[in-house]
């Protein structure tokens, strides 16, 4: 994606240069036209357009955060589960089990710190080999006891917890669409523009107004972007459900 492969700063600092630009297109264009033209409604008009788009957004930002913190929830809680149910199986296939958990909470940790793309496809790659071992020990589980307690409840477990995996990487990858943060771009430096062409025809020109408001839009779309963004920037989803299962299943004998 454009926007979400790009540096935040780098982000920043081209609309910074975009949206003031355009206040300043803006201004040089209404120094030159007579007193007395005004454009107050269509500059509200546009800014009421542009403050839309802004919680619109933001909306659409927020909830895709609520998504991710949730699917980490449900993700730990399903390995807290399944860690749990191991317990109860027979051994040697209760201690097998709880190592390759150990393993597949230990990989979801590693790779929560800004990781990059082969690292998280490498990742995805090693949870499947993981989700492969855990259904060879069911398979040889079921071959000598198919009871419902406790192996069933196993099974059921194990299987909602590689469905959770999915879930979570669906969510990670829900993002806002391109076209969405273009058209907010796009409004902001025609708002912009517009607030800098209604300061040139005040009598009393001054472009601090302009500046700091432009600024503002930027920072509140830059925190837009910040929080769509699952892996890297400064909002990051809270990983403790998921280092509070690391440490129960520390506690568990093999």
């Amino acid at each position: 994606m454009i926007f979400s492969q790009q540096n935040l700063l780098v982000i920043f600092l081209i609309s910074l240069v975009v949206v003031l630009g355009a206040g300043e297109i803006g201004r040089s264009l209404g120094t030159r036209q007579k007193r007395g033209y005004s454009v107050a409604t269509l500059e509200a008009a546009i800014l009421g357009l542009l403050a839309l788009m802004i919680s619109f957004t933001f909306a659409m930002a927020l909830s895709r955060y609520e998504a991710r913190r949730e699917a980490v929830l449900n993700e730990a809680n399903a390995i807290g589960t399944t860690a749990l149910r191991a317990r109860l199986l027979p051994a040697p296939y209760n201690s097998d089990v709880l190592k390759l958990l150990k393993q597949y909470v230990q990989l979801r940790l590693d790779v929560t710190d800004d990781p990059s793309q082969e690292k998280l496809n490498r990742a995805i790659a090693q949870s499947n080999v993981i989700h492969e071992a855990l259904w060879q020990q069911v398979k040889l589980l079921t071959a000598k006891d198919n009871a419902m307690v406790p192996t069933g409840v196993f099974v059921q477990s194990l299987n909602e917890m590689i469905d959770n995996q999915g879930k979570r990487l669906s969510a990670a990858f829900n993002q806002i669409p391109n076209m969405v943060l273009l058209a907010l771009y796009g409004i902001a430096a025609v708002a912009s523009g517009f607030s800098g062409y209604a300061s040139g025809l005040e009598t009393k020109r001054t472009r601090l107004p302009v500046l700091i408001v432009g600024t503002l839009i930027c920072v509140v779309i830059l925190l837009i972007q910040d929080i769509d963004r699952p892996f890297s920037g400064f909002i990051k989803v809270s990983q403790q459900p998921m280092v509070d299962a690391a440490v129960s299943l520390s506690s568990y004998s093999d």
